[in-house]
């Protein structure tokens, strides 16, 4: 899923509801973050913590991976927590049963940040392209 799949999404039918959804903002912040993000997810393979990093975007508190970019200190609109696919299997965030089919979908973690996008409406992944990786 793309983000603007999500943004669509969260709009309503021929309403402006998509023009202001919060994740317009989340588009702008990730812009921002990207770098940050890329190099903890390089780190995060490197030393061989995780295959498959994934980044929470998130507007209130949530209860699982580590705080990474905090929007009250950042002035912006979204923090970013950071977690793995073990975090998520051992959470049952992802069932055991579901691990092979998101190993399947995940897209290269060297192009795109692997997001679990975290909204009143419920939760998503998206994968998200790097900015300077986009055409």
């Amino acid at each position: 899923m793309d983000i603007e799949d999500l943004i669509a999404a969260s709009g309503t039918q021929g309403g402006d509801k998509a023009t202001t959804s919060p994740l317009n903002s989340l588009k702008i912040d990730l812009d921002f973050y990207a770098d940050s993000i890329k190099e903890v997810s390089d780190e995060m393979r490197a030393e061989q913590y995780t295959a498959y990093p994934i980044f929470i975007a998130h507007q209130h508190t949530v209860k699982i991976g580590e705080l990474l970019l905090n929007r009250e200190e950042l002035q912006t609109q979204w923090s970013i927590n950071v977690s793995s696919l073990e975090e998520f299997l051992e959470a049952g965030v992802i069932k055991e049963d579901r691990k092979d089919y998101f190993i399947k979908h995940y897209k290269k973690s060297e192009d795109f940040m692997c997001l679990f996008v975290v909204i009143p409406e419920g939760a998503n992944f998206v994968f998200y392209p790097y900015p300077s990786l986009k055409k």
